[in-house]
């Protein structure tokens, strides 16, 4: 059960290593931005890759169809990466070995929809996957392992996804075996330390200068490349989706080099890569060259 592209290497290598896999769960397909067309999941696209059996309820809570097709299926066991849709809690016994989620965080830390943008902008200097047991609490269930990776400065969060979601994909099959052949140690969470990485809304990605350099990085790396951090200068808004910390100290939003390097309220960031609204992803080198932006300019000014 999943359904963005984080999702997709865990598919691939459990069909690969030769699990039988009956049947995928991922949400419908969607209408793009512009509504011209709909899209099938990456999640979607790859089961019919493989051949494999495709659901996409609507909704799980009262589905009886749904239901009842689980129950009959009689499943060893379901893996759950992304899915997007809350498992009813009479569904969680439908399996022979319960419901086992992989979630993008160290648990306790960071339960919920944007684990991996959380952390970065949180500026952790770690995160990881937790393979879990799925309960009627949000990512509250037992953990059988968890696994660590470090953050870079340079990190964003499509980078940190993709790192994940390849980890995930060959640590589930040892997991995986140790469930099946009951050897698998799920150990309850520390629910004190529990913290929530809420659904990330499009209205955070505006940049207050006014705060420290290091924060301004976390904020664009985390929203990386989407939905990203954002400021609007005249009237237009701008999209950074790259930047490294500078050296350099002055007046928060002030431009203050020839090279994107901006005051914040401690240090500067200097921008690599920009974008204008309704115009393609540009090097700051080349953005510069047509742009009303230049040394001096105050990006605090909409």
């Amino acid at each position: 059960m999943g359904t963005p592209i984080f999702s997709v290497p865990i598919l691939k290598s459990l069909y690969q290593n030769g699990y039988p896999i009956s049947t995928v769960f991922t949400q419908p397909p969607k209408k793009s931005s512009r509504g011209m067309q709909t899209r099938k999941s990456p999640v979607h696209l790859m089961a019919e890759t493989l051949n494999i059996d495709v659901r996409i309820p609507n909704f799980l809570k009262n589905n009886q169809d749904e239901y009842d097709f689980l129950k009959k299926l009689n499943a060893d066991l379901a893996i759950v990466v992304a899915y997007g849709k809350i498992i009813p809690e009479n569904f969680l016994s439908l399996t022979k070995k319960g419901f086992i989620n992989i979630h993008a965080s160290i648990l306790p830390f960071w339960r919920g929809a944007a684990p991996i943008q959380r952390s970065i902008i949180n500026l952790d200097k770690k995160t990881g996957i937790s393979i879990m047991k799925i309960n009627k609490e949000l990512d509250s269930g037992a953990v059988c392992n968890k696994y660590e990776i470090g953050i870079k400065d340079q990190d964003n969060a499509e980078v940190i996804s993709e790192k994940l979601s390849m980890m995930a994909a060959e640590k589930i099959l040892d997991e995986i075996d140790k469930i099946i052949e009951g050897k698998a140690n799920f150990i309850e969470q520390d629910h004190s330390k529990a913290t929530y990485a809420n659904k990330i809304n499009k209205s955070e990605g505006k940049i207050n200068w006014n705060i420290s350099a290091g924060q301004i990085l976390g904020l664009i790396n985390g929203l990386s490349p989407t939905p990203g951090a954002w400021f609007i200068n005249k009237g237009e808004r701008y999209k950074i989706l790259k930047a490294e910390l500078g050296n350099l100290n002055g007046e928060p939003g002030i431009v203050l080099t020839e090279n994107l390097e901006i005051g914040c309220k401690e240090k500067s960031i200097k921008i690599l890569e920009i974008q204008r609204e309704g115009k393609k992803v540009q090097k700051s080198g080349e953005f510069l060259l047509g742009s009303r932006i230049t040394k001096g300019s105050n990006l605090s000014n909409v």
